[in-house]
């Protein structure tokens, strides 16, 4: 198994070692340069001196995504906006988006992950890999694109959706490689069939390195059945880098984390408390060597577990166990984060719309998709065919620009949704009973 470089072979100690010397100067950087570090520093009564081993480490206070939108663009950028080169942004809770930023350095580290996470999962210099995440704010299109160029890859930026396009320039251009969402995977995969073309015999694709969604070993199974594929998984996100803080290797004994860029730690969600290796909880990631927002024990609200023992490619990284689920209610919908919360500020600001409704999250095929029942204030508008074509118009159009997926509306009649003597349950999830 081809490896990428040196450092995902360096020993225990070696790894540690480099990792508390990057913690040092990542640590010195945000407490000089960003207020609000320095000020939640005090407040914990750390400094960046008081950190003299990497078990030190907690010591310091989390970082959550309410932090990023409290500072909302630029208030944890560590350099000024004439050093960052690149914007990205997820989305946020209130429809204000998580936004991030890259220094000319932090895109040499990106390419350098991604180029290992790619090798990890087989991709080589003689590969074309056909790219159908959207490409746009979201980091997964450009993050992986980058990082297959620098080994040599030929890339095809498709983009996403257009799935009958998408098949035909993979047989047109002979694609070797996948990379997407794995519903959108499997969902290709059908569209393949019913065109005529059987994907294992007609098409050429080799690999798929699939992330964006949480994904079991049967989905894996099916996808590695439906293309003929060998399918890895790869771990990121937006505020830690995108894309390329772990991967798959091709001993499939979990995704060996990038360790000389990221310092991993397991915590129980409830205390806060750090665990031991080996125990389930919730991951938690500290860049520490990023120069545009490095981001200090960031909470990432996956579940998983932490593994050092040797693996069988060669690696010594430390690998994280397949997520198992989310402390927070996000929901992830053909790779992008949609929180009820965003759903209900949308809803509750258009006119004619009442405050009752609820969120259906099924399966359609392999696809994911969000339905969503809406009570109309006035049950005149159910028999207007005019208003109610624009009140469907306006409600589609809102969620999409806030979501940036298109959802199910179905307008119902005022006071027909159950009502809740407690806590109103406001999403059903329904995708294990569509499988």
């Amino acid at each position: 198994m081809k490896i990428w470089s040196d450092k995902e072979k360096m020993s225990r100690d070696e790894i540690r070692k480099l990792q508390f010397k990057r913690l040092k100067k990542t640590l010195h950087h945000v407490y000089e340069n960003v207020p609000y570090y320095h000020e939640k520093f005090k407040a914990a009564g750390v400094k960046p001196v008081d950190i003299r081993s990497l078990e030190d480490l907690r010591l310091l206070p989390l970082t959550t995504k309410e932090d990023l939108r409290k500072n909302y663009p630029f208030g944890l950028f560590a350099v000024p906006k004439n050093k960052i080169v690149r914007y990205h942004a997820s989305s946020g809770t209130t429809g204000k988006p998580t936004v991030v930023g890259y220094t000319k350095n932090d895109m040499k580290v990106w390419r350098e992950v991604i180029a290992r996470i790619v090798t990890m999962g087989g991709v080589t210099n003689e590969d074309t890999a056909q790219i159908t995440f959207g490409f746009g704010l979201f980091t997964g299109a450009f993050g992986l694109q980058q990082g297959l160029e620098k080994v040599g890859a030929g890339v095809i930026p498709m983009s996403a959706g257009n799935t009958q396009k998408q098949i035909m320039i993979m047989q047109d251009f002979q694609s070797t490689v996948l990379i997407g969402t794995p519903s959108y995977a499997l969902h290709l995969a059908e569209a393949a069939q019913e065109m005529g073309i059987d994907p294992k015999e007609e098409l050429f694709l080799k690999y798929g390195l699939f992330g964006g969604e949480g994904s079991t070993e049967e989905m894996r199974a099916k996808l590695n059945e439906a293309w003929g594929i060998v399918a890895t998984e790869n771990y990121g996100m937006s505020e830690l880098i995108g894309p390329g803080v772990s991967g798959e290797c091709l001993a499939f004994k979990g995704m060996h984390i990038n360790e000389d860029h990221f310092i991993a730690e397991i915590i129980d969600p409830n205390t806060l408390e750090v665990l031991p290796e080996g125990s389930v909880g919730e991951l938690v990631i500290t860049p520490i060597t990023k120069e545009g927002l490095p981001l200090i024990r960031y909470r990432t609200k996956d579940i998983t577990r932490l593994d050092t023992t040797p693996c069988d490619c060669g690696r010594t990284s430390v690998r994280m166990a397949k997520i198992t689920g989310r402390t927070d209610d996000m929901l992830i919908i053909g790779g992008v984060n949609v929180f009820p919360s965003q759903i209900e500020g949308v809803l509750l600001g258009i006119k004619g719309i009442g405050s009752n409704y609820q969120i259906r999250v099924l399966k359609k095929g392999y696809l994911d998709r969000i339905e969503i029942d809406v009570e109309v204030v006035n049950q005149d508008l159910l028999v207007s065919v005019t208003l109610l074509d624009q009140l469907y118009k306006e409600i589609e159009s809102k969620l999409h620009t806030i979501l940036g997926i298109h959802a199910g509306i179905h307008l119902v009649e005022p006071k027909s949704l159950v009502r809740s003597e407690g806590k109103a349950k406001r999403v059903i999830d329904l995708r294990s009973e569509n499988q």
